[in-house]
């Protein structure tokens, strides 16, 4: 028969612990312990304090520093669970000095470096430089969509919340209408489909409960409307959706669908993928991001010590900050950018096969894919000359002279309302159901650029589309997808957890941090200290 050695869950053990010893030189909470202590401007925090003459005194900025970079660099995030390590792990008690904050007080450190958190990143950038991390070669500039703590279901327009409101009022009165015939009916008969039988225990207090939150959800959104007398306007001057839980926030297609949050934009310089300046925004288009992401560097860069980084550095950005007007902004900021359009893959050599593999799908080779939706070439010419949508119905002119940024020229269809209304294709024609109608392009020519009239997207398409632009390009993937990668799957930035612009970029910033702090550990630190 096996034996066993005995389990006493009785016995106890007193063990001691020498704080510092636990902090082991060469690892990340050696290198962040150094690096708050001696590379950290700390005195930043003095002003957010009141407390030199009266009060108690606050936890030392060095200590809450540490545990919470350290929290974020092992995927702690919950102020909650920050306090419960700070109690259990060994490690933490040692950052900490086994001062045990409380999750209130750490919740409010984090909330309360809004106005310190640049000042601390840039001192990390300039040990970065001490240590030769940044070669100012060249930057890549990209977005990283990340959920907010915020509902999608409560983002929407003055409309939407209009529509709404009505809709819970509409339930209001129906209970209520509900409630009244129930009084009215006879003893013993039900009052919707007049059959004996006693109601369900608790009904009518249930929806009386009801009644109650639905008139409070009515009222809070009535007290949003009155707060928000205007929609807010996004970079086309359109109306966009509001959340009503995090209005800085937005509605955005992710590659997770799409979701309520920030797009956390950085930029990576190439030599060891150190993040240079990192910003987080509520907006889901990257077509206004690109200036002030290049301000933001050249801010940095200005601290540093550099008077003009863009003198020597080359800038790189994908498609999604692309636009005539971010085009002439690098001209006229003189930034040696590379900034793909969104045809530079079709003009690519390498590219020029991709339709024979387009049918190669789970093995199964010269199979045309099934496209979920109508593209234009599925919209023809009559004999009458009337273009015609895959429904049958004539399309008219909305305008003839359609020309892009690239001088691509044609002509502009619509369909009419009262055609795409009751369409049984409306599903595979209109990507939104909350659109009323189909446009096409039909695209006649490319328009040759007259002498001296050539545009900032067209100078940018030729220069991207030489040998050396297309080089350059080719490595802005390399350079900033695996910090994002780093920060979503390795450091578990999958949501943010604070509410409001200032607070989100605060959580933005400190995980960039963090990730240079790796960086600082794994390629230019030593063991100083």
């Amino acid at each position: 028969m096996a034996r066993y050695k005995p389990l006493d869950y009785g016995q106890g053990r007193f063990i001691s612990i020498r704080f510092e010893n636990q902090i082991l030189p060469g690892t990340f909470e050696h290198a962040l312990s150094w690096i708050v202590d001696h590379k950290l401007d700390l005195s930043v925090f003095d002003p957010l304090y009141k407390n030199d003459a009266t009060g108690a005194t606050a936890y030392d900025p060095r200590g809450m520093l540490k545990i919470v970079l350290y929290a974020y660099s092992r995927g702690i995030v919950s102020s909650r669970d920050i306090e419960r390590a700070c109690a259990e792990n060994v490690v933490m008690m040692a950052l900490s000095a086994d001062t045990r904050p409380h999750f209130t007080t750490i919740a409010g450190f984090i909330r309360d470096m809004a106005p310190v958190i640049q000042g601390l990143f840039v001192d990390a950038l300039m040990y970065c430089d001490e240590l030769g991390l940044i070669g100012r070669e060249m930057f890549a500039i990209d977005g990283c969509k990340i959920s907010s703590n915020a509902s999608k279901e409560w983002s929407g327009t003055r409309e939407d919340f209009t529509r709404k409101k009505a809709k819970f009022e509409q339930s209001i009165e129906r209970l209520i209408q509900k409630h009244k015939a129930m009084d009215e009916a006879p003893p013993g008969k039900d009052e919707d489909n007049d059959r004996p039988g006693p109601r369900p225990p608790g009904m009518r207090e249930r929806e009386e409960k009801a009644i109650e939150n639905l008139k409070a959800t009515a009222a809070r959104i009535e007290g949003w409307l009155k707060r928000h007398p205007e929609d807010k306007k996004g970079y086309a001057g359109k109306p966009v959706k509001q959340s009503m839980t995090d209005p800085d926030s937005a509605k955005m297609v992710s590659s997770h669908g799409v979701i309520q949050g920030f797009n956390g934009v950085a930029a990576v310089d190439a030599k060891h993928q150190v993040v240079v300046s990192a910003e987080a925004f509520g907006t889901g288009s990257e077509a206004a991001l690109l200036e002030p992401m290049v301000e933001k560097v050249q801010e940095t860069f200005h601290a540093l010590g550099d008077g003009n980084i863009y003198a020597r550095v080359k800038v790189t950005a994908d498609s999604g900050f692309h636009t005539e007007e971010t085009m002439k902004m690098l001209e006229r900021k003189n930034v040696d950018g590379y900034v793909a359009d969104k045809g530079m893959r079709k003009r690519d050599p390498a590219f020029l096969t991709s339709k024979r593999h387009e049918g190669k799908i789970a093995g199964i080779q010269g199979k045309p894919v099934e496209r979920n939706y109508f593209v234009p070439d599925d919209f023809t010419f009559n004999e009458r000359g009337k273009l015609v949508c895959p429904a049958g119905s004539e399309m008219y002119i909305g305008y003839r002279k359609h020309e892009t940024p690239n001088g691509f020229y044609g002509v502009a269809y619509k369909s009419k309302i009262t055609a795409c209304r009751g369409c049984a294709l409306r599903p595979k024609c209109l990507r939104n159901p909350g659109t009323k109608f189909r446009q096409v392009y039909k695209f006649e020519g490319r328009r040759a650029p007259e002498p001296g009239a050539e545009t900032a997207t067209q100078r940018m398409i030729r220069k991207i589309d030489g040998a050396v632009g297309r080089f350059l390009y080719s490595r802005r993937m390399g350079i900033v997808e695996p910090v994002f990668g780093h920060l979503r799957h390795a450091l578990g930035l999958d949501r943010f957890t604070l509410r409001g612009k200032a607070k989100v970029n605060t959580q933005w910033k400190l995980f960039a941090l963090v990730h240079n702090l790796f960086k600082i550990q794994r390629v230019g630190w030593a063991g100083t200290g």
